[in-house]
């Protein structure tokens, strides 16, 4: 039992550690030495970097907060095994994502480490929500909406198709989290 309990909590650390790497700041503290808190929305996010920086600045970004999901996704597969594992570990990258302790717990809202760890963990998945966004698109004309209800299809298509019950509910936890996240909630804009 007690390694177990490490397991978690070596799990939880370190990916909240790669999580709390959040791409935009560091994006933009590197191209332009500027706080992205500080421009456009305030908001530490890759759609915010890129209203800032353009495509550079958006992809980069995105590069930077695939890569760390990724990262801590597949260093938990290598040191621990289970689907769990890899749940508590996307968890902990989004959590980190949200609330980095080194920025004063405000970081992006999360829809990248989603996106990524769906990738990572059910592949089909994404190619599944693409789909379900060019139709809700062109049905409604409204990116944002069109966008929340095509990343709801993910814990859908991972329960439908996939083989296991936690990633598709983990999936289901991380979109309620990232949903949450779009609030003024628990994501207050952030000015100084």
């Amino acid at each position: 039992m007690i390694e177990d309990v490490w397991a978690a909590l070596i799990v939880m650390a370190f990916s909240y550690a790669l999580g709390s790497i959040t791409g935009a700041y560091y994006v933009v503290k590197y191209l332009a030495k500027e706080d992205i808190r500080y421009i456009g929305s305030g908001n530490a996010g890759a759609t915010n970097a890129g209203r800032a920086f353009g495509k550079t600045g958006f992809l980069l970004t995105i590069a930077v907060d695939a890569g760390k999901t990724w990262g801590a996704l597949y260093a938990a597969g290598l040191l621990f095994e289970g689907d769990g594992v890899y749940i508590l570990s996307a968890v902990c990258v989004l959590l980190g994502h949200l609330f980095p302790i080194q920025l004063g717990f405000h970081g992006g809202k999360g829809v990248v480490v989603y996106l990524a760890s769906a990738l990572y963990l059910e592949p089909l998945t994404i190619a599944i929500m693409a789909i379900t966004m060019g139709i809700m698109f062109a049905s409604l004309r409204k990116y944002t909406l069109s966008g929340f209800i095509s990343m709801a299809s993910i814990p859908i298509t991972a329960w439908v198709i996939g083989d296991s019950f936690i990633i598709a509910a983990g999936l289901l936890l991380m979109l309620i989290i990232v949903l949450i996240s779009h609030t003024n909630f628990i994501m207050p804009k952030h000015r100084r």
